[in-house]
């Protein structure tokens, strides 16, 4: 066993002195029999266990902390986490409402800290374990996370020599599992890091004026494959992410006809995804410009609903034909009252507005029957396909045929249970 293993703690952080024992005592009880555990250290101040992590002598990989504490509370003692560039997981525990604890749990998340959960005390120990095992889970997703060294000339020359490649997230109607479309999301197949995730490169594309013409490299490899499934039979929508940036110049509806003209596909299977979080910086030419793109019979989505700052208004104001349901709304609404309540509540506007729904972010079988006992129209999500190359779609196809039948029978059965007997009913 080397020195780094002898290292290894758990850091416990609560002012009330039976809590810190109740977790200590449950902790044992889930740890393995085996002479190398990390070893437990017991804090009853954010500031000493603050400054155990600062002087480095133990190498921390799991924090369990509350949240009500005097000198420093939970929230200020995140932020020093995340000062401090601290990589193992977090727990946070407190009795205050679950709002304030899932604040906090957003502002680690933001700060870039592996958050494996929020719990109201008192803490069962089976809730404990839950929360635990995600500490795997979160170490795998890690390497995904670590941001890659790309440089600007890097994406220069990327948007150039077709490094640029674009994955399809299907989208399929949620009453009969029907694949209707695609998101496409792009990737940067980098010489040297492999598979870039586009938060690694559009802020920088971003920054640097380069939006418009990466944009048309996305759109026109988009339209390609399009075509590709036009000419074997099928015919399904794609959804493509556009800026506000994007929308600059008067002539991008004619721009982007051109494109679909040279490839010979329609525009009416086009659907444009605009964030909602977005200002529009020059209202009357964008607004020009979205109504021209209707008038071609390309569709638009207002794209991330309920995390910007004026999506009443941009309902109000944009011929948006879709909205789609931030992840953040969908993935565990059925265990959360909040979450349940705006994504419901946003179903029900769509409708008054005329507009189609699209849930992102379904994970697993609750999202999908939440989802669709709350009425929405169209899913997607890693629980009905992660995003793939355009050539992998036929093999999915085949497929998701088969498991398509099975989910759509179990729904029924979840929205329409059969009565229960009265004992007179002979013929059933």
């Amino acid at each position: 066993m080397n020195d780094s293993e002898q290292s290894q703690a758990v850091l416990l952080i609560d002012d009330d002195p039976f809590a810190l024992k109740v977790l200590s005592v449950q902790l044992e009880g889930l740890r393995p029999k085996r002479h190398n555990n990390p070893k437990l250290i017991s804090c009853d101040k954010a500031q000493a266990a603050l400054a155990l992590l600062e002087k480095g002598q133990q190498q921390v990989s799991l924090v369990i902390c509350d949240l009500q504490m005097p000198g420093m509370d939970g929230v200020e003692f995140v932020r020093n986490l995340a000062r401090l560039h601290y990589r193992g997981g977090i727990l946070l525990v407190s009795g205050e409402d679950n709002r304030i604890l899932q604040a906090t749990e957003r502002v680690a998340k933001l700060h870039k800290l592996r958050v494996l959960g929020a719990l109201r005390k008192p803490v069962m120990e089976a809730q404990l374990r839950r929360a635990l095992q995600g500490m795997l889970s979160a170490a795998q997703r890690e390497p995904e996370e670590r941001r890659p060294r790309v440089e600007l000339e890097d994406l220069r020359r990327a948007i150039h020599a077709h490094e640029l490649v674009n994955h399809y997230q299907p989208k399929v109607r949620m009453t009969t599992g029907e694949v209707v479309g695609v998101e496409v999301l792009v990737r940067w197949q980098h010489r040297e890091f492999g598979l870039v995730l586009p938060k690694w490169f559009i802020p920088m594309a971003e920054q640097f004026g380069m939006l418009d013409e990466l944009a048309g490299v996305v759109i026109q490899n988009a339209l390609r494959q399009s075509r590709r499934w036009v000419s074997m039979g099928r015919s399904i929508d794609i959804a493509i992410n556009i800026s506000m940036s994007n929308l600059g110049s008067l002539d991008f509806p004619d721009r982007l006809a051109q494109m679909a003209g040279d490839v010979g596909l329609s525009l009416n299977n086009l659907i444009l995804e605009i964030t909602e979080a977005q200002v529009m910086t020059d209202p009357r030419s964008q607004l020009d410009i979205l109504a021209r793109l209707k008038l071609k019979g390309i569709r638009l989505s207002i794209d991330d609903f309920g995390t910007g700052y004026s999506n009443l208004a941009q309902l109000r104001d944009l011929p948006f034909d879709e909205l789609k349901i931030d992840r953040g709304f969908v993935h565990q609404a059925g265990a959360d009252p909040s979450r349940h309540a705006i994504l419901t509540a946003s179903i029900g506007l769509a409708r008054k507005f005329g507009m189609q729904t699209v849930g992102e972010g379904v994970e697993d079988r609750k999202d999908w029957h939440v989802l669709r006992q709350a009425g929405c129209d169209i899913a997607q999500g890693y629980f009905i396909a992660k995003p793939m190359l355009g050539d992998a779609l036929s093999g999915w196809l085949e497929a998701w045929a088969t498991r398509r039948r099975d989910l759509i029978a179990e729904t029924s059965r979840a929205l329409c249970p059969r009565p229960r007997s009265t004992g007179t009913d002979f013929l059933s």
